[in-house]
C-alpha cells in the first residue's frame, strides 16, 4: 500500500540515539508539517532488534525483528521501507546534531564547509558526533542532490546570556570553545511552537528520559540549561554522572591509577541511576523496585527527583518565579508518579502536582526537524548541495 499525498515536498527527519533510530516522512507544503508515516529501530547492534513503521494515527504498517550492526544499515532499512510508503521522494533530509561545537551556532544546510567543523567538534560529544557525521555521509549517498539540514540540539541555547553561558575559566579556554552549550534544543524548540501565543513569559521545561535536561524559558528564549559543555553535565541520568565536585575526576586521575579513557568511560556508562541502584537504569523497573522496597532503587529515584527539584527552584530564583512547568521526554511525559514526586514541596511556587502551571507537552523532535527543513527550504537564500566534494569520504 502506498500513501498518496498531493505535493511531492516530502521531507525526512532522521533522530538517532545511541542503539537506536528514528525516522518520520512529513509534508511540507502547508502551513505546518503534517506526519505521513513514521519509522524506528531499536536494539541497534544487538541480536534482538526490531523495526517498525507507522501511521501518525498509530496503525502499524510493518513490524519485524531485525539485527542490524551499525546505525548506517538501520538508516538504509527504514529509507527502504519508507519508500514503499509514501508516494513521493524526499525534497530535504533534517538531521539531528546534538553538538555544534564553537562554530555552529544555529541550524543549517550541511556543506563541506559545516562537515568540517562538525570534525572538528568530535571532541567536544565523541560519543554523539562520530555517529551523527556519519549517517549524514549516508544520507549524501543515498540521495545524492538533495539538500540536507543539520539541526543543532544547541542553537535553541544561542539566546543564553554571558552570565549563564561563559564557564568561570579564563578567557583563553573560552575562546577555544569551553562554554556552556546546553542540549534537547529541538525538544524545546518544539514546546515553544506547541504553546505558540500562549507561552508565558517565565518557564520552566523538563525533558526527561534517557538523557534529562531542563531549560530556563523566558518569552520563549532559553536563558539557562542544566547541561553544560557536554551531555554529561546537569541533572544524573540512566548511565551518567551529572553535575560532580570537579575533585573527584582529578582524585580518580591522581590516586586511583586511572586515565582519561577510564573517567569517561565511567562518568557516561557507570554512573547515574545504574551507579545508585546496583545496575538498573530503567526508570520503569526502578519504581517497580522502590514499591517492592528495594533501598538501592529508592536512592536512585529520590537522587533523580531531587536533583531535578532543585533544578525547577533554581530557576524559579533566577526567572523570579514560574509561571509554568512543563514536563516532556520519555519520563517526564508517561511518568505521573516521577512528576508527582518532583512537585512535592513545590506547593510554594504553584508548582503542585494538579496545579494549572503543571503541565505534560509530548516532545516532537522529528516533526520539529521537519519545520526547520521547510523554513530552510522557504528561506530567500539559496540551498547549497554538496556535489563533486568530499563530504562522503573520510576528513
Amino acid at each position: 500500500m502506498q500513501i498518496q499525498i498531493n505535493s511531492r515536498q516530502v521531507a525526512i527527519s532522521i533522530n538517532s540515539g545511541s542503539s537506536s533510530l528514528k525516522m518520520g516522512f512529513f509534508d511540507i507544503s502547508g502551513a505546518d508539517c503534517t506526519e505521513i508515516v513514521s519509522g524506528s529501530v531499536d536494539r541497534i547492534g544487538r541480536s534482538d532488534g526490531n523495526v517498525r513503521m507507522i501511521t501518525p494515527a498509530g496503525r502499524i504498517l510493518i513490524e519485524e525483528s531485525a539485527s542490524f550492526e551499525s546505525q548506517e544499515q538501520a538508516l538504509l532499512r527504514l529509507v527502504e521501507i519508507g519508500r514503499s510508503y509514501v508516494g513521493a521522494p524526499p525534497a530535504v533530509v533534517g538531521h539531528r546534531v546534538v553538538h555544534g561545537g564553537p562554530e555552529l551556532a544555529d541550524h543549517q544546510v550541511i556543506t563541506c564547509s559545516v562537515l568540517r567543523k562538525l570534525h572538528a567538534a568530535e571532541h567536544f560529544a565523541p560519543l554523539h558526533l562520530p555517529q551523527a557525521i556519519g549517517l549524514i555521509q549516508a544520507s549524501q549517498r543515498i540521495f545524492a542532490g538533495i539538500p540536507q539540514i543539520a539541526c543543532l540540539d544547541t542553537a535553541f541555547h544561542r539566546t543564553m546570556p554571558e552570565i549563564a553561558r561563559r564557564l568561570p575559566l579564563p578567557a583563553e579556554l573560552d575562546r577555544h570553545g569551553i562554554r556552556r552549550y546546553g542540549f534537547h534544543g529541538i525538544s524545546y524548540e518544539s514546546i515553544v511552537h506547541h504553546l505558540a501565543n500562549r507561552m508565558p513569559e517565565r518557564a520552566v521545561f523538563a525533558h526527561l528520559g534517557s538523557g534529562s535536561s531542563l531549560c530556563a524559558v523566558r518569552s520563549g528564549s532559553s536563558v539557562d540549561t542544566t547541561m553544560g559543555m557536554t551531555p554529561t553535565g546537569g541533572v544524573l541520568t540512566g548511565t551518567r554522572s551529572g553535575d560532580l565536585d570537579p575533585g573527584v575526576v582529578l582524585y580518580l586521575l591522581r590516586s586511583e591509577g586511572q586515565n582519561v579513557a577510564d573517567v569517561e568511560e565511567l562518568l557516561n556508562h557507570r554512573a547515574g541511576l545504574g551507579a545508585l541502584s546496583g545496575g538498573e537504569t530503567d526508570m520503569r523497573q526502578l519504581l517497580k523496585m522502590r514499591s517492592a522496597g528495594d533501598a538501592a532503587a529508592e536512592l536512585a529515584v529520590g537522587s533523580y527527583t531531587a536533583a531535578v527539584r532543585k533544578a525547577i527552584g533554581a530557576y524559579a530564583a533566577l526567572l523570579g518565579g514560574v509561571d509554568l512547568l512543563v514536563f516532556t521526554g520519555g519520563i517526564g511525559e508517561n511518568s505521573a508518579e516521577i512528576r508527582a514526586l518532583i512537585c512535592s514541596g513545590l506547593d510554594f511556587l504553584g508548582l503542585g502536582i494538579g496545579s494549572e502551571k503543571v503541565i505534560v507537552v509530548p516532545t516532537e523532535e522529528e516533526r520539529q526537524i521537519a519545520r526547520i527543513c521547510q523554513a530552510a527550504m522557504r528561506s530567500d537564500k539559496p540551498l547549497k548541495i554538496c556535489s563533486g566534494c568530499p563530504c562522503n569520504s573520510a576528513m
